[in-house]
């Protein structure tokens, strides 16, 4: 599968099979983020990658109660570890956003999760307290389709030389 391609048919997916995320796709998914671009190359983030199945249930009301946040194969908790820098977020995103594509490639699903209790994630793994938990992927293999969502015209969008 193309970038192109990958953009244009990556969906959010909120139903997973319960079946376990093959090891080889998950280490090429994490192998995208590793890849990322970071500002001055600082690469100030890590990512918990919770694959034990009583874990990822408990993450589920630390996650607004998104019980499809549990029955993923993994859940990656993408964290700053520096968020004190200006960019800390846009650092995480990018490696994020990366994982999905490759996620996607690979025939998995994934889904942003932002509407989450910081304090909970860290209590449950452990997460120092000076670290910013920027999102959470879940990662698995989809049990129906993504829905494409409505987008707004280019022309709404983007303009030439100018704000118009």
């Amino acid at each position: 599968m193309d970038v192109f391609e990958a953009i244009a048919n990556r969906r959010s997916i909120r139903a997973y099979k319960n079946e376990p995320v093959p090891v080889e796709a998950l280490e090429k998914v994490l192998e995208a983020a590793r890849l990322a671009p970071t500002a001055a190359n600082r690469q100030e983030f890590k990512f918990i990658v919770v694959t034990d199945e009583a874990t990822r249930k408990a993450l589920v009301p630390a996650c607004n109660n998104q019980s499809f946040v549990g029955d993923a194969g993994a859940v990656i908790v993408a964290c700053a570890t520096n968020p004190e820098r200006r960019f800390h977020a846009v650092d995480v995103a990018i490696a994020v956003d990366h994982m999905t594509l490759a996620a996607h490639a690979l025939g998995l699903g994934t889904c942003w999760i932002g509407a989450f209790s910081e304090g909970k994630v860290k209590e449950l793994l452990g997460i120092p307290e000076e670290v910013k938990v920027v999102i959470l992927l879940p990662v698995g293999i989809p049990a129906k389709e993504g829905v494409m969502r409505p987008r707004k015209a280019k022309e709404e969008l983007f303009v030439k030389d100018k704000w118009q």
